[in-house]
């Protein structure tokens, strides 16, 4: 482990090397920077703008020698302090005119604060005006000047006085000082917004600004910390307005690159005694960092600023390349701006142009721009870098030293990796990860779909579902592009990816019944497999799984569902049920699916149902429990099995359920049955319809030897007795074996991932096995993901999800083992009344086509084999 993830920030180095960007440099020279490899890259980015002349200039470092050599004292407070004298002489002549002191700072944050601190002093009030997506710092004012929530989120931050409003929205500044008077101190701005998203303001923002603060007798601050010394082309970028602002601040820059310095410079009607002898800083004013800030200022001044004159040009040539760039690729590159060598390119991807792509899905979770700067590093050895606040903004600050041929190999690559990323092949774009060049491939053809949103009609029903990917292999249906990838490569990528990611929406949908009724729903992912679910630590995925409902209730939600291991981990949803939107597992109508699935099925086969041994797996889970008490109505007889794991505990729950089966046949409103119910109606001691569950358990232990219900643990011995099987566990890795089967068998596994093991498919051709719970939808709607099935078609759980939608049913529905005979009949009947019912027959995620129907028949028509056998 290295020392910086050891010791520094390991949270910051761990996403670091999920993005392939934890180099280690070894050597940095002008504008290249050469890491522990050998490899070379192209600065772009020049530390946010602290590095105006590349790393390690040879002039810098001679002004850092020649303080060694003349042994000049420094930190010698309170005395007169020569080096910050003499650069505070030479910051006030390349000022604006008017600008008469300088109070030095140690960082660009420090700089603001001092600002902050003087304006308060000067006009005797407390309020700041700042203004939305701003960047001032992060030391606890500045940070409350910063307009970002999230980084003042858990820091005590704004603290008292801070507001914020637009940027370059200057009705809203009057509005804001007028609402106030007295009240504010000042207003600080950026000419450019960095952080922000390299946003420049219209011509004469900060010249009206300025005229509209002190018509309120509010100070104007100009944060200058990354746009200023020569980065724009000018000094200073509030040069181009012709305005001398009260107070500006500065850094970054005036270091050299090499040390840490920063400076509020100010007119001589806000300085004030009050100011001057309560503000101090140990460092601040330091020698080295003083006598490095004046070098600079003669390097930028040199030659009658000729400097200065290169950077307005080749800022120049660098917007018009971008803008051709833009125009060429338009689909993935939004815009292009800014001044001199402070440029921002936007990126204009999401998953409405780039449609079934991970590109797509990393763009709408806001984490596509450092996997572009990723790209850039990787691939084009050019080091560039997102903009903090503007999520999809890359930030492009090169040393202002860049050569002509530099910038032009800039660009070249820039238009390299814009053209790889218009064709939405999330593999090429993202091998570099896994460090691996793909061969060349087909490019995906994208299908650009109209986007589904919600009508906003209020009889429209609103629905999310949350889905996962089951295992490794379903990421492909995510973006097909990465079957590019071996099975290692992919785990690799996803294991960089799920980290990052936070719950998204995968699809969008409208829902019609054939009444009319509407309903709009998004499929919302968590990006965990089954195992990862069902392993990784309880309040971890709690909290993802929290996120994703919150999402969906934030979106819109009436009611949300919760697919495959979503459920199996929060208690069948109980653990989610206090998040403010109604939920529900889908459990009931699966119930339903899965029972008219196996009859038909057994039907279609001619295997008469009321001869048959049925067996349930995972019969005391919701679906299992629910599903047997059905077939029990229909079936010659039962096998229940249970959970090995806690055989004493599994014992008591499959004989409840035993007792639960009599005590439903038992019923007045069941009117004929199979075998099960008449042992039931016929035997001299079954307890009286309306009797308590307690009768009926005594029941059951009294006729435990001579029952058609067998319960058990033992899957092994009893499955292979059973010609229907209805397989509905939470295991994450396969069960049933083609050993465990009988011949002939008709098994419905409802598990996702399944029971059954794909090993059955092959080496049993007389066993049918069916998908269970896969439902037509009416109007065969796109679901905006295809989830493995054609188009129109849905699990139940879905299914149900959205029939409750369509009803306006926005309440708890199915959670824990609250599933009945009941609930499932209500589901079956929204069935019938919206048009959803059963699809084609599937096996093993496959459509069973006509072929393998009569394949299955053939195989089962061996000679002299039983087709029943009794218990």
């Amino acid at each position: 482990m290295h020392p910086y993830e050891q010791y520094v920030n390991p949270i910051l180095a761990k996403r670091l090397h999920q993005l392939n960007m934890d180099k280690v440099f070894r050597q940095g020279t002008g504008c290249e920077l050469t890491d522990e490899t050998g490899e070379r890259y192209l600065d772009f980015i020049a530390s946010y703008g602290a590095l105006p002349f590349g790393y390690n200039h040879p002039d810098i470092w001679a002004a850092i020698n020649e303080v060694q050599a003349s042994m000049e004292p420094s930190m010698v407070q309170p005395s007169y302090l020569a080096a910050a004298g003499e650069l505070a002489q030479e910051l006030v002549k390349v000022a604006p005119a008017g600008i008469k002191y300088v109070t030095f700072a140690n960082s660009g944050a420090e700089a603001n604060e001092a600002a902050f601190k003087m304006a308060r002093v000067y006009t005797k009030r407390l309020g700041i005006l700042t203004t939305e997506n701003s960047f001032h710092g992060k030391t606890l004012g500045a940070l409350s000047a910063t307009g970002k929530d999230s980084y003042q989120r858990g820091f005590g931050a704004p603290v008292a006085g801070f507001d914020r409003i637009p940027y370059a929205d200057l009705n809203r500044l009057e509005e804001a000082l007028k609402k106030k008077p007295d009240y504010y101190a000042a207003f600080i701005v950026e000419p450019i917004q960095g952080e922000g998203g390299i946003i420049v303001p219209p011509e004469g923002y900060l010249r009206d600004a300025l005229e509209i603060c002190h018509r309120y007798g509010v100070l104007l601050i100009v944060d200058e910390v990354q746009s200023g010394l020569g980065r724009t082309g000018r000094m200073f970028a509030c040069e181009a307005e012709g305005i001398t602002p009260d107070i500006i601040t500065v850094a970054k820059a005036l270091g050299g690159g090499i040390v840490p310095i920063g400076a509020c410079l100010c007119t001589e009607e806000v300085y004030s005694e009050d100011f001057s002898l309560k503000h101090s800083s140990t460092f601040a004013g330091n020698t080295l960092a003083c006598r490095v800030g004046l070098k600079v200022l003669q390097l930028l001044t040199a030659d009658r600023g000729r400097l200065l004159k290169e950077v307005a040009s080749k800022g120049k040539y660098l917007l018009k390349r971008l803008t051709e760039i833009q125009k060429r690729y338009s689909s993935v590159i939004a815009a292009v701006r800014g001044k001199g060598l402070m440029l921002g390119l936007e990126l204009g991807v999401s998953q409405d142009n780039l449609p079934g792509t991970l590109l797509g899905i990393m763009a709408d979770q806001e984490f596509l721009s450092p996997v572009v700067a990723s790209y850039l590093l990787n691939v084009e050895k050019i080091r560039v870098a997102p903009t903090l606040n503007g999520a999809d903004v890359i930030r492009l600050e090169p040393p202002l030293i860049i050569s002509e041929t530099d910038c032009q190999k800039a660009m070249d690559a820039i238009e390299r990796m814009a053209s790889c990323l218009a064709t939405g092949n999330s593999a090429s774009f993202l091998s570099h990860l896994v460090r691996r060049t793909l061969p060349e491939t087909p490019q995906p053809k994208l299908v650009i779909k109209e986007p589904v949103r919600p009508s906003g009609h209020p009889e429209e029903g609103r629905f999310a579902f949350l889905v996962h990917p089951l295992y490794l292999k379903n990421y492909l249906e995510f973006d097909r592009t990465l079957e590019a990838f071996s099975e290692s490569e992919l785990q690799n990528l996803v294991e960089r990816w799920n980290d990052m990611v936070e719950p998204f929406v995968v699809g969008k949908t409208r829902i019609t019944s054939k009444t009319g009724a509407a309903a709009y729903g998004e499929f919302i992912c968590v990006s965990r497999t089954s195992e990862q679910l069902m392993t990784f630590p309880k309040e971890q995925i709690q909290a993802e799984l929290e996120a994703a409902v919150k999402l969906a209730k934030e979106r819109g939600a009436g009611i949300v569902g919760l697919g495959a291991y979503t459920s199996v981990v929060t208690k069948g949803g109980r653990d989610l049920r206090n998040l403010g939107v109604a939920l529900t597992t889908g459990n009931s109508y699966t119930v339903a699916a899965a029972v008219e699935a196996t009859l038909e099925a057994a039907r279609r086969l001619e295997t008469p149902i009321e001869q048959t041994v049925a067996a349930v797996v995972g019969a005391t889970g919701s679906i299992g429990r629910t599903t047997a008490i059905l077939l029990a109505e229909k079936v010659n007889s039962l096998i229940l099995i249970g959970n090995p794991l806690n055989e004493e505990h599994s014992k008591r729950r499959l004989m409840k359920l035993t007792a639960e089966i009599y005590q439903h046949l038992n019923e007045d409103e069941i009117k004929g049955g199979g075998a099960i119910y008449r042992f039931v109606k016929d035997h001299p001691e079954t307890p009286s319809p309306g009797a308590p569950l307690e009768e009926y358990q005594k029941f059951a232990e009294t006729v435990r030897e001579v029952t058609p219900v067998i319960y058990t643990i033992e899957l092994e011995h009893y499955l292979p007795q059973a010609d229907v099987v209805v397989t509905a566990t939470s295991q994450v890795n396969s069960l049933i074996t083609p050993a465990m089967l009988k011949f002939g068998a008709v098994v419905c596994d409802v598990s996702r991932p399944p029971d059954v093991s794909y090993e059955v498919k092959d080496a049993r051709p007389d066993v049918l096995v069916i998908d269970g719970g896969v439902m037509a939808v009416p109007g065969a709607p796109d679901l905006g993901w295809d989830f493995g099935f054609e188009r129109g078609q849905a699990y139940a759980c879905m299914s149900e999800t959205m029939m409750l939608a369509l009803e306006h049913h926005y309440q708890h529905f199915g959670l824990g083992i609250d599933i009945n005979v009941v609930t499932v009949s209500y589901t079956k009947k929204l069935a019938e009344k919206h048009g959803f019912k059963l699809a084609g027959f599937r096996s093993f995620d496959r459509p069973l086509s006509g072929e393998s129907w009569e394949k299955v028949i053939k195989a089962r028509s061996r000679p002299n084999e039983p087709s029943v056998v009794s218990l």
